[in-house]
């Protein structure tokens, strides 16, 4: 069994942030994620440009020199990878964390599998600095199974030529209709409300609006998805009404993402039934279990919009901070 005084479940940039500030107060740190560093920006779609600039979204004071006023996403990836080789940070891909139990005489065993084996880390403290990326929110509606359907846009060339319908209307959803469109698609966009997320990027939302009404781009609001079908998207009125089938070769629900708490839970943190919300201190980051910190969007529960990079990546200092006040 390997002991740690610090581990961090998720190199996310946040979970970056948490290793960097341990490094820099001498706390030794072990940061574990199922794929690798910055993941989630690793999936993002190729043509990606962050919402920050450059300056907001560095951690431990390593200068982020992008290639354009806003970082790309290869931007984010170079960078990111930087600052975990100048910092030496003990960063292991490929170590998915199972289980999280809290040991008798202190402390915490983390239950971990590897691609050749299984192992357990004891640790002083945890930190759980998941995110969200890995877990959509699902439609719940019959064929979201199918092969054509993605949570996830990569690029709009596979949809040249295609049917394409994009469920929802924020910056995910905005950014793939616009792309398909300009690759040659034909682009239906499904949203629940009447119009455009106020979250949409300002820089984007007349591009997408003037589409829109010269109809180059097909816009159903106040509408719900209710089924999916290998050869359309069946739609219907929020407020009750006829359904209509909308062609889809390929079907983009673009609908947010969650945190999963799961390993809170099994460590009998409370989380909100109603915003998700895992109870911690903001102080200090510490859920009411001694030892175990949140850092990054997985501390604002279903509210995605409400953390992200620029606001979380203190959370390593507060964390830190703690831990030794705590020695």
């Amino acid at each position: 069994m390997e002991r740690t005084e610090l581990l961090v479940v998720g190199a996310g940039p946040c979970g970056l942030a948490v290793g960097v500030a341990a490094k820099e107060a001498g706390v030794g740190c072990v940061l574990l994620d199922r794929r690798t560093v910055v993941s989630a920006i690793e999936r993002y779609p190729l043509n990606m440009t962050f919402f920050s600039t450059p300056e907001k979204i560095e951690i431990g004071g390593v200068p982020f020199i992008a290639s354009h006023e806003k970082p790309t996403r290869r931007d984010g990836l170079l960078y990111y990878r930087r600052v975990a080789e100048h910092f030496g940070l003990d960063a292991r891909p490929g170590e998915e964390v199972l289980a999280i139990a809290r040991r008798a005489g202190g402390g915490f065993d983390v239950e971990v599998r590897r691609r050749h084996d299984r192992t357990t880390y004891h640790a002083d403290h945890v930190v759980v600095a998941t995110g969200y990326y890995d877990w959509p929110n699902l439609l719940g509606v019959p064929g979201e199974d199918l092969p054509h359907v993605a949570h996830y846009f990569t690029e709009g060339h596979r949809h040249w030529h295609q049917d394409v319908v994009v469920i929802g209307a924020g910056n995910s959803s905005v950014d793939a209709a616009l792309e398909c469109w300009r690759a040659g698609a034909r682009v239906t966009l499904v949203h629940l409300a009447e119009g455009f997320d106020r979250t949409v990027k300002p820089w984007v939302l007349p591009d997408i609006a003037n589409r829109v009404k010269e109809g180059s781009i097909r816009a159903c609001w106040n509408s719900r998805v209710v089924a999916i079908t290998p050869e359309a998207v069946e739609v219907e009125p929020v407020a009750g009404g006829p359904r209509t089938r909308v062609p889809a070769d390929a079907v983009l629900a673009m609908t947010g993402y969650h945190a999963d708490t799961s390993l809170l839970a099994q460590l009998g943190v409370p989380v909100d039934a109603q915003t998700g919300v895992a109870a911690h201190d903001e102080a200090t980051m510490m859920t009411p279990v001694t030892g175990c910190y949140l850092a990054g969007v997985i501390a604002s529960g279903k509210d995605a919009n409400r953390l992200f990079i620029e606001n979380a990546r203190g959370h390593g200092a507060l964390i830190v901070g703690d831990i030794l006040r705590r020695r």
